[in-house]
Formats: structure tokens, C-alpha cells, sequence
């Protein structure tokens, strides 16, 4: 194999670690230096016996099914890809805590790190600390690089905009939006900018039957995921926040079902709490603008919070459509007119 090759092993084969080596296939007429070293989930492991061997693209689902290989550990999956003869690249598609654990691990091994989980760079301070301590650096040219874009945003380019401010001397002053799909869909179809949307419970189920929210919506309307992604932006712009415990974090479940044994019994008893989404939204009309679910983070007083706003209905976040992201940002630069990024999250 060239020198040049990039050996790729992949954490996490399903829904999104699919579509992740589905577009890695249609890649590789383009870059045929791209070499599918490991396939991984939680019950076993697909891997080349040597790396001048490939796993093929096309017939992975088939020979992962047929494979008696465990499971390896992230540890061990660090181990075999810094074994490789060349570049290597672990890409995890899960949202898996122990996996997150090990990027350092993985960094220090000089196997680069590219993933959606949230959980790496949004748990505690310490794990952030150890991640990009071990990763590349003028100082530490030996370690792996670290991409994770997709943690914040989806396909979005929130984290590749806001790096880019920093490292082009901006001074960031102020982070704000939408930062969850299912929150946009929600807001935007129980308080649209005309008309009225029908009751709380029924919008919750709606947003369900469609596939916008978690099978449990608990596991959306806890406010958690926002937070989490508030957590990644604040820390990006200089912001020590410990953890999504650090500041407010406001969940829109009835205290009374946070217990409740299922998603499907969470739904059933939703209506009995109809009213008190009710009174948010008719004090809203009655100031003449709509509520939204919001994040926002001030650099300067370091302060952070996930939670209902009310804002005016010529503004930007009001007039967004279907489960559409909105994050405003403000610097220096910019002054008061934000640099917006926008589009499906």
C-alpha cells in the first residue's frame, strides 16, 4: 500500500455509521487512498487480517454479519489502528460513553478522532482537558487530530465558523439560538408566526409520529441535548463550563412524568398538562411574539442557559421553518448584526 494511504476503522454500525460507509463508498472512485481497515459494534468486530488488505465497501453489512470476531474494546480498537503502516482515522458513530473515554487514548496512539458524540466534549472538564491535550499540537506534533463538527448542528457549520472567527482574531461576545431540530419543529408548528398551532400533547405526538423526537420525548424536551451543545460552543469560545450542571437548564417535562415508566405512558398523560404550555404561549401573543426553545451563551459573563423565550416575530429565530437550526453569533467584528449560520439540524 502507498504511503499515503488513510486506514479507517469505524465504532458504531448502525443507522448513522451506515450512512456514514455509504457515503465513504461513493468516495472512493475520488480517493482511492481511503482503506476500510475495521468495522466495529457493540456484539462483534469486522477487521483486516493485515493492513495491506481492505474491507470491502459494498459487502461489509454481509461480512460483518458472517464474522465470529468480538467486539473490541476502544482499547483494543486504538491498538490495532496504531498498528497501521500509515495514517489512521477511528470514526465513531455512537453515543457511547466508554468510547468517548478512550479519544484520548486514541490521540496519543496518533489515531485521529472523528465523531458526532456528544458526550466527549460536552461531559466533564477534565476528559476535554485530557482530549486536546492529546491531540495535535505544534507542541505535541506526534498526536491525532480531532474533528467533531458534528456534534454541535448536524451537517451544519457551527464549530468550523466559530473556530475561524477565533483563529482570524474576532472576539466572540455572544452565542445564541436553536439549537435542536425537534425544538424547531415543535415551536415553530404550536407557535407559528400566523395562526395558532393546536394543543401542547398533540404537537409532542405529532413531532413523534413524524420521527422528529426521540422514541422516548422525554429524552428531546428534558432540554439535555441543547444543553449539551451549549456546553461544546461555550468551551470552543474560552468558557470553562464544567458541565451542563453549571448553569439552567429548562425541561419541558411536567415534573409530575419524569417518572413515568415510558415514553408511550408519558404521552398518554401529556394533555393532563396542556394548560401551562398554554399560558406561555397566550402571554406571548398577548406581547405580540412567539415562544421558542433557546440557547444562549455570553462570553463576557460567562453565563449559559437552555430555555422558552419570547421574541419579537420579525426576528430571525420567529420566522424559522420545519425543524430548521438558527445560531447567532456575535463578535467584535460583527457588531450587532450577527454572523448567522441556518439550515437543517
Amino acid at each position: 500500500m502507498a504511503s499515503k494511504t488513510i486506514f479507517i476503522g469505524v465504532i458504531g454500525a448502525g443507522g448513522v455509521g451506515k450512512a456514514f460507509l455509504t457515503q465513504l463508498a461513493s468516495l472512493e472512485p475520488t480517493f482511492p487512498q481511503i482503506s476500510l481497515a475495521l468495522v466495529s459494534r457493540s456484539s462483534k468486530t469486522l477487521a483486516v487480517d493485515n493492513f495491506s488488505q481492505k474491507l470491502s465497501l459494498s459487502t461489509w453489512p454481509r461480512d460483518l454479519e458472517a464474522t465470529q470476531t468480538a467486539a473490541f474494546t476502544p482499547s483494543q480498537v486504538a491498538n490495532f489502528l496504531s498498528k497501521a503502516p500509515g495514517k489512521s482515522v477511528v470514526v465513531d458513530n455512537t453515543s457511547n460513553q466508554d468510547v468517548a473515554d478512550a479519544y484520548p487514548l486514541f490521540l496519543k496512539k496518533g489515531v485521529s478522532v472523528v465523531t458526532p458524540n456528544k458526550k466527549a466534549f460536552s461531559g466533564s472538564w477534565q476528559l476535554w482537558s485530557d482530549i486536546f491535550g492529546a491531540a495535535y499540537s505544534s507542541s505535541n506534533p506526534d498526536g491525532g487530530l480531532v474533528y467533531h463538527e458534528s456534534s454541535v448542528g448536524a451537517g451544519l457549520p457551527v464549530i468550523s465558523t466559530l473556530k475561524d472567527l477565533i483563529d482570524t482574531g474576532d472576539k466572540v461576545t455572544r452565542i445564541e439560538g436553536v439549537f435542536s431540530g425537534t425544538m424547531s419543529f415543535l415551536f415553530n408548528s404550536y407557535a407559528p408566526l400566523n395562526g395558532r398551532g393546536g394543543a401542547w400533547s398533540a404537537e409532542v405526538l405529532k413531532a413523534k409520529n413524524l420521527g422528529y423526537t426521540e422514541p422516548d420525548p422525554r429524552d428531546d424536551l428534558n432540554g439535555l441535548d441543547v444543553a449539551r451543545k451549549l456546553v461544546i460552543l461555550a468551551r470552543l469560545a474560552g468558557v470553562e463550563v464544567e458541565s451542563t450542571s453549571a448553569f439552567p437548564v429548562q425541561s419541558l417535562i411536567p415534573e409530575a412524568l419524569n417518572s413515568v415508566s415510558s415514553g408511550d405512558e408519558f404521552l398518554q398523560r401529556l394533555p393532563e398538562f396542556d394548560r401551562e404550555m398554554e399560558g406561555v404561549r397566550d402571554k406571548a401573543e398577548a406581547q405580540g411574539k412567539v415562544v421558542r426553545f433557546l440557547g444562549s451563551i455570553d462570553v463576557g459573563s460567562k453565563a449559559v442557559k437552555v430555555g422558552l423565550e419570547l421574541v419579537e416575530k420579525d426576528s430571525a429565530i420567529a420566522g424559522l421553518k420545519g425543524s430548521d437550526n438558527i445560531i447567532s453569533f456575535y463578535t467584535q467584528r460583527y457588531g450587532e448584526q450577527p454572523l448567522i449560520v441556518q439550515g437543517a439540524g
